[in-house]
């Protein structure tokens, strides 16, 4: 009842849903929503498909990663090895390429280089003198309780690059490989293992239970909890925080009638400076969070500030691309481009591409993977080399969003002079129409003045006057009515999406004025 009480007119005057006035619209609503109601089905069931289809059967294509093999030692921990792999070679597993030690005589620098380079998504190598090492100690005594397990077998690897990806399809596959490398070697030799047990050397039985581990070079850890959203929601609050402040750029505009007013120039590089400025403090923001939740993750102030110039010129080619949209696209058709830009850029860096079907390797030319690869190759002290490739892409992105939008500035102010003078013809048309129907009241109540001389001063006289006096407002009123109505209709489709100003608008005066005014706050 309260409800009620508080919005009784709401039920006042309504229609059945048969009336002759109302049923063409009630089907001409029902049509309009089953249009935009298949038309969306298909949007997001195609953006499913593409996401979906981007991480489909991702194990089977584990074996794209290259994993580079070197035998420093050439004995029997490297057939050991070998003979694992044959075990775990196939689609779910990277891929081992051996070459001879020769080609890297220095295993620490050429191998972690080869990482570093990205030629390799790992390498794996066993030191020299690590199988005459192992024997050594299998005898027992002080060899057994000196001996070294760690320095047998190493894996290097850059866990910056997709963290959350080759933490499970490198570092751990390679020790699985390692312990079944371990139960190799043990079945090649049961019978010296057989006479090493008759010893009765705890310490050479100790070597035997774990007679190597592996040992990680890790070039960049990166552990720290907030991995997990770097390629994802760090991105997307990005698209969307460009697309917010864009609508409300162009309500500004729209409200101060500023493409009327001033040059298209001088708004080209207001938009600029504003944007800039804009998409410099966002990417600091964002920096700065990344920096605050960082952990123990080992990164430094010159890598902060290459974060923030990458995200800042990714925030700002961004904004420029929705700018883009927003010119050229059906203001009905923006935000449906809007969430098609998001899924398709963020599709891009989910996964490296080795673990997509190769039709998904287009995303090199969006913008959110080439940003990704440049802040890998940053917080991985440049063991990410792909800004021969990032630069130049992220750089057309700019280029043509400055090329178009300044464009797209001048098709702006063409139509806002174009609206305004349908506005002023409007205008002139309501004025002319009431001072049209004016004059004809003004003629038509001389005449009846002077038919009715001989009545005048009755009280019928009155009441009659009265009554036609009513009657001719409420026709005037209706004139000016249908033709504000015109007024009204203004055309946006060419100034982009814009929002209701929360600060500085008509609506937080508006709202303002509500909240001092309303019963609640007095």
């Amino acid at each position: 009842m309260k409800i009620y009480n508080r919005y009784h007119r709401a039920t006042e005057g309504r229609r059945s849903a048969h009336d002759p006035e109302v049923l063409p619209k009630r089907i001409a609503f029902l049509k309009a929503a089953l249009l935009n109601f298949t038309f969306l089905q298909i949007l997001f069931l195609s953006l499913f498909a593409y996401i979906f289809g981007s991480l489909y059967q991702q194990a089977g294509h584990i074996h794209n990663f290259n994993v580079l093999f070197i035998d420093y030692d050439n004995g029997q921990v490297g057939e050991a090895i070998r003979s694992a792999y044959d075990q775990f070679e196939g689609s779910t597993f990277p891929t081992l390429i051996e070459r001879p030690a020769s080609d890297f005589p220095n295993p620490i620098v050429d191998l972690r280089e080869e990482v570093c380079k990205t030629r390799y998504w790992a390498a794996l190598y066993v030191s020299s003198g690590a199988s005459d090492r192992l024997e050594t100690a299998l005898s027992g005594g002080n060899a057994a309780k000196s001996y070294n397990r760690s320095d047998a077998t190493y894996l290097v690897w850059n866990e910056a690059r997709y963290s959350t990806v080759v933490d499970s399809a490198i570092s751990a596959n390679f020790i699985t490989l390692t312990s079944a490398a371990q139960e190799s070697w043990i079945n090649s030799n049961f019978t010296e293992i057989t006479k090493l047990l008759a010893l009765q050397d705890s310490d050479a039985v100790t070597v035997l239970s774990n007679p190597w581990s592996l040992t990680s070079i890790n070039i960049q850890p990166t552990t720290q909890g907030s991995r997990l959203i770097y390629n994802t929601l760090v991105i997307i609050l990005i698209f969307i925080q460009e697309f917010f402040y864009l609508g409300t750029i162009n309500a500004l505009y729209i409200q101060f009638t500023l493409y009327l007013n001033l040059h298209p120039r001088r708004i080209i590089v207001y938009r600029n400076i504003i944007s800039l400025a804009y998409t410099m403090s966002g990417s600091l923001c964002v920096t700065g969070m990344i920096w605050a939740y960082r952990v123990d993750w080992h990164v430094n102030g010159n890598q902060f500030v290459l974060s923030w110039i990458s995200l800042w010129l990714f925030a700002h080619s961004n904004f420029l691309a929705l700018d883009v949209f927003s010119i050229w696209f059906p203001p009905p058709f923006v935000p449906m481009a809007l969430i098609t830009w998001i899924v398709i850029n963020i599709t891009s860096i989910l996964l490296p591409f080795e673990l997509s079907p190769g039709f998904f390797k287009w995303g090199y030319a969006l913008p959110a993977h080439e940003v990704y690869q440049i802040l890998l190759d940053i917080w991985s002290g440049g063991c990410n080399p792909q800004l021969r490739v990032a630069l130049p892409v992220l750089f057309s992105w700019e280029v043509f969003g400055l090329i178009v939008t300044a464009i797209g500035v001048y098709r702006r102010c063409h139509y806002a002079v174009i609206v305004e003078e349908k506005q002023h013809a409007a205008f002139k048309n309501k004025l002319n129409a009431a001072l049209d129907f004016e004059r004809k009241r003004n003629a038509e109540q001389k005449e009846a003045d002077m038919q009715n001389d001989n009545v005048e001063g009755s009280p019928e006289w009155m009441t009659e006057r009265q009554e036609e006096e009513a009657k001719e407002e409420g026709e005037l009123e209706e004139v000016i009515r249908n033709e504000d109505n015109k007024l009204k209709v203004r055309d946006t489709r060419h100034f982009g999406p814009s929002f209701p100003l929360a600060f500085g608008g008509e609506g937080f005066n508006s709202a303002l004025k509500k909240s001092t005014t309303s019963p609640g706050n007095l």
